[in-house]
């Protein structure tokens, strides 16, 4: 799988921050995956969708393995249709949203939040953009 975007944010990433991926799911394969690491290199919140069982499926990979894996039948994605998937965290878990529709929430495995700081997007599949926003600014 090709790394197709990375982004790194000392402050930390969550909470308060929106990944937003639109892409095209081309091929029958399982080719995309998010995952959201921490300092130390652990990924913190990894969320696969699972073509094969139209399942979108989350975990965490820390202290060198994989901990319960936890997986949604709330499947909006379409192969070989484009799709769109964000994913955003408060103070307590991250929430998936696929095709605007509330796919999963995953509580917080790791703490502080604050070392959350790097996310990366990997797949084969083509991808049309990638967004990372801080969410929530008001300017008064």
């Amino acid at each position: 799988m090709a790394l197709q975007f990375e982004a790194f944010h000392a402050g930390g990433l969550a909470p308060g921050w929106n990944l937003l991926v639109q892409g095209h799911s081309d091929s029958g394969e399982d080719r995309f995956e998010i995952n959201f690491l921490s300092e130390t290199g652990d990924i913190v919140f990894h969320i696969k969708p699972r073509f094969s069982s139209a399942t979108m499926v989350a975990n965490a990979f820390q202290g060198g393995r994989w901990g319960q894996e936890e997986a949604s039948s709330v499947f909006p994605l379409v192969l070989g249709e484009p799709f769109e998937m964000e994913v955003s965290s408060d103070a307590e878990h991250f929430h998936v949203h696929a095709q605007e529709h509330k796919v999963l929430q995953f509580a917080h495995r790791h703490r502080p939040l604050a070392a959350i700081t790097r996310v990366q997007v990997l797949s084969d599949h083509r991808l049309a953009q990638v967004e990372l926003a801080r969410k929530g600014l008001s300017w008064g």
